[in-house]
């Protein structure tokens, strides 16, 4: 068992040069934790939302919400969990950007054989992002049409590939033609590059001026009305990120008046916050990843110590795909 660790804290908001590194003693797990010793930790933009404060923590906190790795020590009255499991856990209190960490045994699940522990350092926070975004936030059918925001990023990426899929159709917009083909290969029908042209007129052009019967938004203040504006008549607007700042304030009567509109702002936490339904969803995760119809693309590799612009990379839309950090 690991009697220190070197991990990331900080104890202001800011931007990412609040993020200290450095090394900390380690007690034995408490009761219903394990020591996890890290190979892999998944960087997400809620990571960010974190130490912006968009997404307030108590301070001082630690930072990052997945990895994956080895058991290395299990503590009192965990059952189905023992050392040496190769394991990947999301959610529970943020200390993720660390070399050794103890974590709440019931946001850990067991790796199936055939994924690796930076596979599912790169996968499972946004895999598990989009199953319950299109199985049961909203559930999408065969022959829908659907918006994506962002669809080439690392959530984007598997939402396109897990919707074709399930036989769905996705209008998606990315910021750069290279962009478009990374979506159009995942399976997004319809790329939108919109520093070129309108992504409400594609949509109202590809859909017969119908509109999508659901629009998935992450990005926030830049695209949140224009997103209701693609919409057909009982549409939802599912908004899960602010990826380019807070949405502005809405007048519920918009909805009525602009198609008796659903929205929802829905998130993960409450999703997966009984181990039944994390263990579930991930294991359709694995299910699609094992299958290869979700493509396991090589994620953008940072060094542990490189964190602060792994993060600045993403912020500033540098990155497709996902990202990972390696102790």
């Amino acid at each position: 068992m690991a009697t220190t660790a070197l991990a990331y804290k900080f104890d202001r908001t800011g931007d990412a040069n609040v993020l200290k590194f450095e090394e900390y003693e380690l007690d034995t797990p408490a009761a219903g934790q394990v020591q996890i010793r890290q190979e892999a930790i998944g960087l997400n933009f809620i990571d960010i939302y974190h130490r912006t404060g968009a997404f307030p923590l108590p301070l001082p906190s630690g930072i990052g919400v997945e990895g994956a790795g080895v058991i290395e020590a299990v503590g009192e009255g965990v059952d189905g969990l023992r050392r040496g499991d190769r394991v990947v856990y999301v959610g529970g209190t943020p200390g993720g950007y660390a070399t050794v960490r103890h974590i709440a045994a019931a946001r850990v699940v067991r790796l199936p054989d055939g994924i690796s522990t930076q596979t599912a350092a790169s996968l499972t926070f946004k895999g598990l992002t989009v199953e319950y975004l299109i199985r049961r936030c909203h559930i999408v059918k065969p022959g829908d049409v659907v918006l994506w925001q962002a669809a080439a990023g690392g959530v984007g990426s598997i939402a396109c590939q897990w919707l074709q899929h399930i036989g769905a159709t996705v209008i998606g917009t990315v910021s750069s033609r290279q962009k478009a083909e990374i979506a159009k290969a995942n399976g997004c029908a319809y790329p939108v590059v919109y520093t070129e042209e309108d992504f409400v007129e594609r949509v109202k052009e590809v859909t017969d001026g119908k509109g999508v019967s659901a629009a998935y938004d992450g990005i926030g203040g830049d695209t949140f009305y224009k997103s209701l504006d693609c919409l057909q008549p009982r549409g939802i607007m599912v908004s899960f990120g602010s990826a380019s700042g807070g949405v502005p304030p809405l007048d519920i009567g918009q909805l009525g008046t602009r198609g008796s509109l659903f929205l929802t702002r829905p998130s993960i936490a409450h999703y997966t916050a009984r181990k039944d339904e994390l263990e579930a969803a991930a294991e359709s995760l694995f299910s699609l990843i094992l299958d290869k119809n979700i493509r396991v693309v090589e994620p953008t590799v940072y060094h542990l110590k490189d964190a602060a612009q792994a993060q600045r990379d993403l912020e500033s839309g540098k990155t497709t795909g996902s990202i990972v950090l390696v102790p």
